[in-house]
């Protein structure tokens, strides 16, 4: 199956210091406003997956997740998450590093 997420080496970078001081994580993208909008990083023992969220791959070994909703809007994209400065989102385990994740996307081949 090909995965529909893949992460710069920035964000590997990130996760792996997320991991040494919380322990597995999981992502997951809403597509909502506000946090929503950009890739949430939780404790993996901290977060309930919904029923229709989706699993697009895994980062790193941190599993990501997406509503079922902005799977619809973007099933036709690969999602890339990357590293800029600024601050993660108010829940998310990136907040307070002066760095945060970002989704960038690609358009993938339809296949009819």
């Amino acid at each position: 199956m090909h995965t529909k997420v893949t992460a710069t080496p920035a964000a590997l970078e990130l996760i792996a210091e997320i991991v040494a001081e919380h322990g597995p994580v999981l992502f997951h993208q809403s597509g909502g406003c506000c946090d929503g909008s950009s890739p949430m990083c939780y404790p993996r023992a901290g977060f309930i997956v919904g029923d229709r969220d989706v699993l697009l791959g895994h980062i790193g070994d941190a599993p990501f997740y997406i509503g079922a909703s902005q799977f619809e809007a973007w099933k036709h994209t690969d999602l890339i998450i990357d590293v800029v400065p600024g601050r993660g989102g108010m829940f998310s385990l990136d907040n307070g590093r002066e760095k945060r994740f970002l989704t960038r996307s690609t358009i993938c081949a339809v296949q009819g």
